[in-house]
């Protein structure tokens, strides 16, 4: 694999596959093929790297996968590379392997967002468990951003003032109430209403409630909004 990791966590070419994706960092070699096996035994796509640098330097696949991470590596350290991954805005979970752990390592890592912290020797299981935990976790985000950013296109398919009048729809006022704030004609509302609706494809007030909570968008009743 070749390139830059790309700081949005996606690659740069298309998704070559729909299966969840077990990345591995270890620099133990020995352990890093167990690792491997362990997981295409039950079968799990894996890409392993001796390093973190290694690992930022490579393009990886924009699909639901986790990271499992050793913490004592040559150069950049596991607990390090989790701040750096953070940093470039990258929400890969991550599943924590040491030898060497301490309580003040595993705080870290936990607040840091790590689906778990494993002590080596560790059950085959134990890890496996917090990988299906990790690609499900993995799974749910990138569900909620799709669900997201399709609301966002609806959403921007609407004129300024039907975007006025979903805003005060969603905090539940009336159609009366509504023409009261823009300065319009009460059925001129139902009318930009009606277009929300169908353009949102809301199935119902309460769909279209939680449409606007999930695109956290509110209108200041105090604003004549000016389109």
């Amino acid at each position: 694999m070749t390139g830059r990791f790309d700081s949005r966590g996606q690659g740069r070419h298309a998704e070559a596959s729909t299966k969840a994706i077990v990345f591995v960092v270890e620099d133990d070699i020995s352990m890093r093929r167990s690792l491997t096996n362990l997981f295409q035994s039950v079968g799990l796509e894996v890409v392993a790297f001796g390093s973190a640098r290694e690992m930022l330097q490579s393009t990886m696949p924009d699909v639901t996968s986790c990271l499992v991470l050793d913490v004592r590596l040559p150069g950049l350290s596991g607990l390090d590379y989790q701040t750096e991954l953070a940093r470039l805005n990258i929400h890969i979970p991550i599943i924590f392997i040491t030898g060497h752990g301490d309580i003040a390592m595993t705080v870290r890592a936990m607040k840091g967002g790590a689906v778990d912290f494993l002590s080596k020797p560790f059950r085959d299981q134990e890890l496996l468990d917090a990988v299906v935990a990790a690609t499900e976790r993995d799974r749910k985000r990138r569900e909620s951003q799709r669900t997201v950013a399709n609301l966002k296109s609806l959403f921007e398919t609407l004129s300024p003032r039907e975007q006025a009048v979903m805003k005060l729809v969603a905090t539940g006022l009336m159609n009366k109430q509504v023409a009261a704030e823009l300065g319009l004609a009460e059925i001129t509302v139902k009318i930009y209403r009606g277009h929300v609706m169908k353009k949102m494809r809301a199935r119902s007030l309460a769909d279209l409630i939680r449409m606007s909570e999930t695109l956290g968008i509110s209108a200041n009743h105090t604003e004549q909004t000016q389109v």
